[in-house]
């Protein structure tokens, strides 16, 4: 017989043993969403609380996982500082125990674990990566990978000093350089990384090889200068470093790169020549350029007289440079009319001169050039100028002279008086002019009482009568007029 129920339905004895408990429900419910967790697994979980022993960490399990002191000894006190409440980090999954499920967790292990991921997926691309040396042992040089410690086997490093007996010494010196390296092996459950420098230089030497294959002499390349060197330049030209050698610089004479490049120049060059053997491309800068000497006459030409700068003294002479374009000699003869031992006596490396263009031979590349020659020049263009100078006085001086005449003749034609003016034969000639000596000085000359007076003047009585003027030859109208 069935049983009542307080719902007002039949129901079996046991009935409400049967039914579930709303806290039941609940835990029912919740288990269906909790993260079932066992060891090795790599979660993230939400950082709950933090203290300096320990680190609780919700990871979505009926618990909270825990960090403890043990595994925060493996992190740095830079590495726990950045780690913040309410921030997501993974950790590995150590433990599970208890009816409690206390969980176990480690955020060293997590963060080695990502390191073996992170290696694994290199080790397949064939990546190369940078390492740092940590140490080294008997074998050869220890390098972080994060938190994996890699090994690099001393027969894998490039550079032959890193053999013989004397090894170990210069493997400490490595400490705290960073190689290129390449993983090689990978083997998380045996926590072997074992890297190689020697893979890298082979894949580069692939690279160089296949670059080479496409570049062609005459080809025209952008490029970066990586190092400067008394011998030239290298230039990257995208895969492999040329070199510029230092004739291959400049058409004119330069003693270091220096003077026309500077490390980090982007520039563009010449492939002169490609060695594929040896892996080397010869490049210029200058071929780039006309070459000068092929249009030297349309910019210089014999007696020119240039600016030009001295670049070299040699025993027989010294070399300057034209316009950045062309370096001539002058020849020791040819600098000054001094006698002189060296060219340094007169001259120095960088001074500013002008110069005389004496001869020009484009075949051999070669310009005469000369300093005395614009010295006299100079000299003789001051004295044209110098006698130019005497030459104008001169004549403004006979312009004032011939203004002078013009003036006196002027003068002495309102003097004579018309028709009384002295015919050439009754003029003076030059030896009847009194001469300076001749002349009345002051002393002699009358003074007004010594002129005659009105007594002694003749009268009319005893002034020729006009008969007796004209019996003498004389006119009286003559007479009237000077009158």
């Amino acid at each position: 017989m069935q049983g009542y129920t307080p719902s007002g339905k039949s129901g079996s004895a046991n009935s409400e043993d049967e039914v579930m408990s709303m806290a039941e429900l609940l835990d029912q419910e919740e288990e269906k969403f909790l993260r079932v967790l066992k060891p090795g697994d790599i979660i993230k979980g939400i950082v709950a609380r933090k203290s300096p022993t320990e680190i609780l960490i919700d990871v979505g399990a009926k618990s909270e996982g825990i960090v403890d002191t043990k595994d925060l000894n493996n992190l740095t006190p830079e590495e726990i500082s950045k780690i913040k409440e309410g921030e997501k980090v993974p950790v590995y999954v150590l433990s599970v125990e208890g009816e409690e499920d206390r969980i176990s967790l480690s955020l060293s292990q997590a963060r080695v674990e990502r390191d073996w991921d992170e290696a694994e997926r290199i080790f397949a691309a064939g990546e190369t990566i940078e390492g740092k040396v940590v140490g080294n042992n008997k074998g050869g040089l220890l390098v972080n990978f994060g938190q994996i410690r890699g090994f690099v086997p001393g027969s894998l490093l490039i550079n032959a000093q890193y053999g013989g007996p004397h090894r170990p010494d210069r493997w400490n010196q490595m400490t705290g350089e960073i190689l290129r390296l390449k993983i090689i092996e990978v083997e998380r459950a045996r926590n072997r990384l074992i890297l190689s420098e020697r893979a890298v230089e082979e894949d580069i030497r692939q690279e160089k090889a296949q670059f080479l294959e496409e570049l062609k002499e005459g080809d025209t390349r952008k490029g970066r200068v990586t190092s400067l060197a008394n011998f030239g330049a290298f230039v990257d030209i995208g895969g492999i470093d040329g070199l510029v050698h230092l004739s291959e610089l400049s058409w004119t004479r330069i003693s270091h790169p220096r003077e026309v490049l500077k490390v980090g120049d982007e520039i563009e060059v010449y492939v002169l020549s490609v060695d594929h053997e040896q892996q080397r491309v010869a490049l210029s800068l200058k071929r780039l350029e006309p070459e000068p000497w092929s249009e030297v006459f349309e910019h210089y030409s014999v007696d020119q007289i240039v600016d030009a700068v001295i670049t070299k003294l040699t025993d027989f002479g010294a070399f300057a440079r034209l316009d950045d374009r062309i370096e001539g000699l002058i020849h020791i003869s040819e600098i000054t009319e001094k006698n002189i031992t060296h060219p340094r006596d007169v001259l120095a490396e960088g001074q500013e001169v002008k110069v005389r263009i004496i001869h020009i031979d484009p075949d051999r590349r070669r310009m005469g050039l000369s300093l005395k020659q614009v010295e006299g020049y100079e000299e003789w263009l001051t004295y044209q100028e110098e006698k130019e100078m005497v030459a104008d006085e001169e004549r403004a001086s006979e312009a004032d002279v011939s203004d002078l005449v013009d003036e006196t003749q002027t003068d002495e034609i309102q003097i004579v008086v018309d028709n009384e003016a002295l015919s050439p034969d009754e003029a003076l000639s030059p030896d009847e002019a009194l001469s300076p000596d001749e002349a009345l000085s002051p002393d002699e000359a009358l003074s007004p009482d010594e002129a005659l007076n009105s007594d002694e003047a003749l009268s009319s009585d005893e002034a020729p009568s006009s008969d007796e003027a004209l019996a003498a030859g004389e006119d009286p109208a003559a007479d009237d007029t000077e009158t």
